[in-house]
């Protein structure tokens, strides 16, 4: 079942790659070309961080290691192009062309912003190989998640919609440098949850959480509803925004009741143990 499940999810990452140089080679789309340079930059930084002592070789360590560089590199880029673009609209002398208006978030793209979302392109094409080569997923989901978001970017960057949209579904990254950190922390044995450091790392986890995760994309799914009328009629923007949030949506449940248990378990050492052997 698990080698079917991989097999799967390994042909429709070969049949995206070849559809993105496609897309590039043939189709003259030079601009998709970060993508391929996001996936070598994470690429390369495996191998990097593969070949530290101190990583021992250890395929879920150099996984997380890198995921939070993604989440560290990608969220900074994205605070960066948010305040921006904020200095240019509030300078601006127009005041109808507001930063969330429909038009804006669907029609226009910030500067920076398509960019940073070819590079992230490539960093989940990279985590979905290296997962799928050491077998580093307890379940489908976390693939089919990578799958998402791969689908919906490339289409988005083909066709030049929405970019400014799954930016904003970026915001999230800020927590996941928080879920990362405290991985790589677990795995190289700082354990002591008596300890401020671990303390304030959990307030940031679980702030970050509600605010740049579960608010954030509650907010832009809020916003694709009441904005439903003004996409174009008969096209899949809406449709797969709205697919592609409620996905990311559910996910946010099922992360929220991990995070909880995990919270719990850290908190309480003692207690978890005495449980697990009651």
């Amino acid at each position: 079942m698990a080698r079917g499940i991989g097999a799967f999810f390994m042909v429709t990452l070969v049949m995206w790659v070849v559809l993105v140089l496609f897309f590039i080679l043939f189709n003259n789309r030079t601009e998709l070309l970060p993508i391929v340079a996001g996936f070598i930059f994470y690429q390369s930084a495996n191998w990097v961080i593969r070949n530290f002592p101190s990583s021992g070789n250890n395929p879920l360590f150099v996984n997380t290691s890198v995921s939070l560089l993604h989440s560290s590199t990608t969220s900074a880029s994205v605070l960066f192009i948010l305040a921006n673009q904020w200095i240019v609209m509030t300078s601006s002398s127009d005041v109808n062309n507001k930063m969330f208006e429909h038009s804006q978030l669907v029609e226009h793209t910030w500067p920076g912003a398509y960019t940073a979302l070819c590079f992230s392109c490539g960093y989940f094409a990279y985590d979905q190989l290296d997962m799928l080569l050491y077998n580093l997923y307890t379940s489908p989901s976390i693939l089919v998640h990578h799958l998402l978001l791969l689908v919906c970017f490339t289409l988005a960057l083909y066709r030049n919609v929405t970019i400014n949209y799954l930016i904003l579904t970026l915001i999230c990254e800020l927590h996941s440098v928080f879920l990362h950190l405290r991985k790589v922390r677990r795995m190289a044995g700082f354990r002591d949850s008596t300890s401020n450091f671990v303390k304030v790392e959990w307030v940031l986890n679980l702030t970050s959480f509600v605010v740049a995760r579960v608010g954030c994309h509650v907010l832009i799914t809020v916003k694709l509803i009441r904005d439903g009328s003004k996409f174009e009629k008969g096209g899949v923007e809406l449709p797969l925004a709205l697919f592609g949030m409620a996905g990311m949506n559910l996910l946010n449940v099922f992360l929220g009741f991990d995070l909880f248990k995990a919270y719990r378990r850290e908190m309480n050492p003692q207690r978890s143990y005495q449980n697990h052997h009651d």
